[in-house]
């Protein structure tokens, strides 16, 4: 079973290991992944410094955010069709927008 300790006997406890914790003020903390986005809101982040490396821990209320295709958006504006088409035709060109604009285009 682990004591209790009081925040000051953990907190020279800490000292004695040669770890150093910090606390941030931060508004919001934003994690870009290649899927989108990970936001976290009113966030409680605190600085860890330990053996010559700094690590973050991060609390609080998170939303994802997908990040929308750009090229399928490019191809829609262009040609003026609907997202399914600029899709297909950007799958069928192997990614290619020009050439899935020349498709849908002509």
């Amino acid at each position: 079973m682990i004591p209790t300790l009081n925040p000051r006997q953990m907190e020279r406890l800490m000292k004695q290991m040669g770890i150093k914790n910090e606390n941030i003020s931060a508004k919001r903390v934003v994690i870009e992944t290649d899927s989108g986005k990970l936001i976290i809101e009113n966030p409680q982040v605190m600085k860890v410094m330990m053996a010559g490396n700094e690590s973050f821990q991060i609390s609080g209320e998170v939303r994802e955010e997908k990040e929308e295709n750009n090229d399928v958006k490019i191809i829609m504006e262009k040609t003026g069709k609907s997202r399914e088409e600029a899709e297909k035709a950007l799958e069928e060109c192997g990614g290619d927008i020009a050439e899935a604009i020349l498709r849908l285009s002509s």
